[in-house]
């Protein structure tokens, strides 16, 4: 920057609002700290919390020295720049200013303030020293020495390797000796072989192998035969006594003198004897340092003076200093992170450091990891990061063991070092091939045990495990317990022409059971498939012959608002009505892309019954009740308002997995009452019943836990409350944990988070269910508001690109099948924005929550749509569709029978006087629109009768009672119309489809139900109708009502009922009693799992 525009003082008022933090030195390790305090404060609405001025002497902004050697052959310092020069001026105003070319002589930490060398006051709140470390050289010598001759260098800065370069241009410069046989020495060697002067270097090292400090002399070994191949000299176990100079004015190096009074002629030494800490300023400012050299930092990285601080090689942590830059980072991390999240998070402390090392030296990769000399150790002195504490201190009583693998063709060597018995990795080294590395380092960072034998580790894992698909099961593996369906009889209908899963459903009935089977028996279909050489297809339906991100995309980008108007655009037939798989999965698309109501007319009519009424629908017509509870936190006045509302409207009540309670036995025209007096006690729809956001279960974390390290409780609320009312192609789940201890199972959710140390773990992909899922991680050690950017990338792309019904499992397991790795895909969409669109996919998300509303808070506000809830359009008289029974002191309804039985409902030849047109209800009860279909139930007597509106003005009635179970809830189910125009109507219990025209079960030939004839008349719906006697002996409500004391159907051996009176299009010929076989559920559940909810 220019120093005369510089001020000590921020400009604006909000900088001068800010904490100031002024750090001292300007290379990787304040830049690192930086980078984390801009991660973690982030410069959202309300604006970043610190002011930062960094200072230092160097002329060049930070850079990478561990890269240093590099610069010896493009000799570009820009190159080596961590953040190129636009980065510094790319923050708010006052957010960053940098100081170059200048040095920090004076810090008053009373008055907290700092000069610097060129004039410069600057103020601060908080102080970091970041002074990092000089080179080290030999006691037969020392920098001033360095300074008034020729030809002696250290490897430490730009500045020393421009020197270098510039000296080795003299004619007489033909040898180097680098001194130190470490990493440093070996790089330094490698760099002055790229001097086209230089004809002889050597390294002196005065150990018996080089890299004494990561390998052991098996490894040393190999790496020697590497840089002998480099054309490098070694000189082992040679210790240097001095220098020798040429007698001159400004004496030139001409030799080594060695220990043993040989001598070694050379025209210029490097020293890479290692670094001493800078910390003469912190001594001047009267802050404590150590002994050995360090500023003293407790474990929050604090110094001796108040709001001062220390990071990286010149601070020294429980008497140790480190030079790896690991450590450095990790230093940096702790404080910006605790100087951000700390109000919401377990402060963190720094922890003995991980010391392993992954470089490619010299020509040749080299790695260590863990413990890499455990082995070396007397038994029980090992510390290990397999105990309780912190800082690891627990050792191992029994003796290790290592194992072995030294291939000397390819020069390979690698020794892993185990406990006794097997179970923990220790440490280990590498030389030649390190692939393992990443995988290695984690299990003993991680502190996990071993999943597989140590051997294997070595040498691989044997053959290959089965994959999802089913491709390790023999033919007669019984895939549907239901209905015994094998692998093998799968397989046969793709052999036989089968060319869909539906068609594969129809010939085995395999998924028409309980239906935990369907996904294994899709990944089968699909697998058979691919081995026939045949085509799958992901088409949504018959409807539309394009996969749900083509219809997504379409709807997308022509802004299309209404089911019709994607029907027009992307379906087959524009005038069709759709079916029980389309219409939710259009309404699912147009809710994430607008959030409009759901119960508009435009809408109403597409989703499916949970969605229509709000409310997941029970196994008797009734409807449950979950409001949301944030996090399952819950206060005693609202716990006492759901009692209430339970004890007033007699609901079944149970706390489900989610952390909410679930009140159950709600009657539908009493859903808007009940919604009213949760809503005025404070509470929202918990969305149960839709494809979206259910719940974010959380620990107590740091609120209560004393094993707690982060705020879970309040993260799974943030969560919670930012994704509630998202609608996804299925049903979403979070999960926040305050540790890894892992109490609130968020690995088993769509996403989960993890309090570390460091800040939080990101899972994604994970669910319970038919087929568990253990969640990936995505990201680590994030802060909490970059935890919250990464699950909004990831679910918006799963909103946009998953399948219909696909859960998030499924999808990212989809994403491998293309070859790549579908974790590490995400990735780099995700995190390294790959193709580009995290901007896109982040405003997409901002913009769909911004939409909120509380869905039941809309229904309540107006008559209108309360008026929807009715139970009959007719009366206001209510009717229960089966018994209920007292259990554990709470009513719930009577079992079902054991076996649905086959019943066939028939309209049969009487004499046409007996039938007439009667009224039934108001034509504007069915509130007629244009937009969409709509249905009512109307009470005749004793029967319930359905009556449904197409959006062209057709009419059909129908009995309201499903066959199936008995269930009166057809009028609450889905309209379709298959691909040749006949409509139907859906059950929403377990989705049999029966024909409006005439009554035939599309979809179970066991079932059939009655139809009437129906019409609109001056005002008024007419149908036509028998005597009340005659029809409620066959359809009355409380015949066929379920009753605990009498399993009617199954008593009586009923197969086929009939009812006498002629339609005027159905023929003649009564029809005699047939034998239908009966349909076994195989237990309480049935249908098509796909489209339950």
């Amino acid at each position: 920057m220019d120093q005369s525009s510089f001020s000590g003082r921020p400009a604006s008022d909000k900088g001068a609002t800010m904490p100031r933090i002024l750090i001292i030195g300007f290379g990787m390790t304040a830049l690192g700290f930086i980078e984390k305090l801009f991660s973690y404060d982030t410069e959202d609405a309300e604006g970043p919390k610190y002011a930062v001025t960094v200072v230092g002497e160097e002329p060049w902004i930070a850079y990478n020295r561990v890269g240093l050697t590099q610069y010896f052959s493009h000799r570009s310092v820009e190159q080596l720049y961590l953040q190129p020069p636009s980065w510094y001026s790319s923050h708010l105003t006052n957010r960053l200013t940098h100081v170059t070319g200048d040095e920090v002589t004076k810090v008053d930490t009373t008055s907290q303030r700092a000069w610097t060398k060129n004039g410069l006051e600057l103020h601060y709140d908080i102080c970091i020293f970041a002074t990092g470390s000089r080179a080290a050289v030999p006691s037969y010598t020392s920098p001033a020495d360095i300074e008034r001759t020729r030809g002696v260098f250290v490897y430490r800065t730009v500045e020393d390797l421009t020197r270098m370069m510039e000296y080795a241009e003299n004619a007489h410069v033909k040898r180097v000796s680098v001194i130190g046989g470490g990493l440093l020495g070996l790089e330094a060697a490698k760099a002055a072989t790229e001097l086209e002067s230089i004809s002889n270097v050597t390294i002196v090292e005065r150990n018996k192998w080089v890299l004494s400090r990561q390998l052991d002399q098996e490894g040393g070994r190999i790496v020697l035969e590497h840089v002998k191949a480099f054309g490098i000299d070694i000189l082992l176990e040679t210790q240097v006594k001095s220098l020798i100079f040429s007698e001159e004015e400004v004496p030139s190096l001409t030799g080594l003198q060695i220990h043993d009074g040989t001598t070694y002629s050379c025209e210029m030494v490097v020293f890479a004897t290692g670094i001493i800490p800078r910390d003469d300023l912190a001594k001047a400012c009267g802050i404590e340092v150590h002994p050995r050299g360090g500023i003293i930092v407790a474990d929050d990285l604090a110094t001796s003076a108040p709001n001062v601080y220390a990071l990286g090689e010149c601070a020294a942590w429980s008497g140790n200093t480190y030079g790896l830059i690991a450590p450095c980072i990790e230093m940096a991390d702790v404080l910006a992170f605790n100087l951000t999240e700390g109000p919401t998070h377990k402060m963190r402390v720094m922890t003995t450091p991980d010391l392993s090392t992954k470089l490619k030296l010299v020509g040749v990769n080299v790695a260590s990891f863990g413990d890499y000399f455990a082995d070396q150790k007397p038994p029980g002195q090992v510390a290990t990061k397999h105990g309780k504490h912190k800082k690891a201190t627990a050792a191992y009583s029994l003796p290790l063991r290592s194992l072995t693998y030294h291939d000397p063709f390819g020069s390979v060597y690698k020794k892993y070092i185990f406990t006794n018995d097997g179970k923990y990795v220790v440490g280990g080294m590498m030389v030649g091939d390190v692939n393992d590395y990443t995988k290695l380092h984690t299990l003993v960072q991680k502190r996990r045990p071993l999943e597989v034998p140590p051997g294997q580790l070595i040498l691989g894992v044997p053959g290959k495990e089965g994959e999802f698909d089913g491709d390790d099961l023999d033919d007669d593996a019984q895939i549907c317990s239901c209905y015994n369906v094998s692998k093998g009889a799968i397989a046969k209908c793709v052999k036989d022409g089968c060319d869909s899963f539906g068609d594969v459903k129809a010939m085995t009935k395999v998924a028409t059971g309980c239906g935990g089977c369907a996904p294994l028996a899709t990944s089968i279909f699909n697998s058979e498939m691919k081995k026939a050489g045949h085509a799958i297809m992901n088409h949504v339906c018959p409807h539309f012959k394009k996969s749900r991100q083509d219809v997504f995309m379409i709807t997308k980008i022509k802004k299309l608002k209404t089911f019709a108007e994607v029907m027009a655009e992307a379906g087959e037939n524009s005038m069709s009505i759709g079916c029980e798989v389309c219409k939710p999965a259009i309404a699912s698309i147009l809710s994430s892309l607008h959030n409009e109501f759901v119960m508009a007319p435009s809408h109403h009519q597409n989703q499916d019954t949970n969605d229509k009424y709000l409310a997941n629908i029970q196994r008797n017509g009734t409807y449950s009740v979950v409001p949301r509870i944030p996090a399952g936190e819950i206060t005693p006045v609202k716990l006492k308002a759901i009692a209430v509302v339970a004890e007033k409207y007699g609901l079944y009540t149970k706390i489900t997995g989610g952390q909410r309670i679930d009140l159950f036995g709600a009657n539908k025209q009493d859903l808007p009452d009940i919604w009213e007096e949760l809503i005025n006690a404070g509470f929202e729809s918990g969305h149960a019943y839709g494809k979206a956001l259910r719940t974010v279960k959380s620990c107590v974390g740091t609120s209560w836990c004393r094993y707690g390290i982060g705020d879970s409780v309040g993260l799974a609320v943030e969560l919670e409350e930012r994704y509630k009312g998202i609608r996804a192609p299925h049903k979403i789940k979070g999960g926040v944990s305050g540790c890894v201890r892992e109490c609130a199972e968020a690995q088993s959710k769509d996403f989960g988070v993890i309090a570390t140390s460091k800040g939080w773990n990101v899972y994604v992909g994970g669910n319970g269910g038919a087929k568990p899922r253990h969640a990936q991680l995505l990201a680590v050690d994030v802060s909490r508001s970059k935890a919250v950017r990464y699950i909004d990338r990831f679910l918006m792309l799963y909103i946009q690109s998953a399948d219909r019904l696909q859960r998030t499992a499924r999808w990212v397991e989809s994403l491998d099948e293309s070859g790549k790795n579908g974790m590490e895909y995400l990735k780099k969409i995700i995190i390294d924005d790959s193709l580009g669109i995290c901007k896109e996919l982040d405003e997409a998300m901002d913009a769909l929550v911004g939409t909120y509303y509380d869905e039941w808070a809309e229904v309540v506000s107006t008559a209108e749509r309360r008026a929807l809830f009715r139970q009959f359009i007719n009366t206001e008289e209510t009717k229960k569709g089966i018994e209920l029974i007292e259990e554990r002191n709470q009513q719930r309804p009577a079992d079902w029978p054991e076996e649905a039985t086959s019943l066939k409902f028939d309209i049969q030849d009487i004499p046409k006087d007996d039938w007439q047109w009667r009224m039934v209800a108001k034509a504007s009860d069915l509130r007629p629109s244009s937009e969409g279909s709509t249905s009512a139930v109307v009470n005749y007597s004793d029967t319930q009768i359905a009556i449904f509106r197409l959006h062209n003005g057709d009419l059909y009635a129908t009995q309201q009672m499903c066959p199936h179970r008995r269930a009166f809830v057809l009028a609450d189910g889905l309209l379709g119309d298959t691909p040749d125009g006949k409509p139907y109507v859906s059950c929403p219990l377990h989705k049999r489809n029966f024909a409006l025209q005439d009554g035939e079960c599309m979809t179970d030939d066991n079932y059939k139900i009655m139809t009437f004839e129906v019409k609109e008349e001056n005002g008024g719906l007419l149908v036509k109708l028998p005597q009340p006697a005659a029809i409620d002996s066959v359809l009355g409500t409380s015949k066929w009502m379920i009753k605990q004391a009498k399993k009617l159907v199954q008593q009586h051996g009923a197969k086929h009922v009939e009812i006498v009176g002629p339609s005027e299009d159905v023929a003649n010929a009564s029809k005699t009693m047939s034998d239908a076989t009966s349909g076994s559920c195989g237990g309480t559940t049935c249908g098509n799992k796909e489209l339950e909810w």
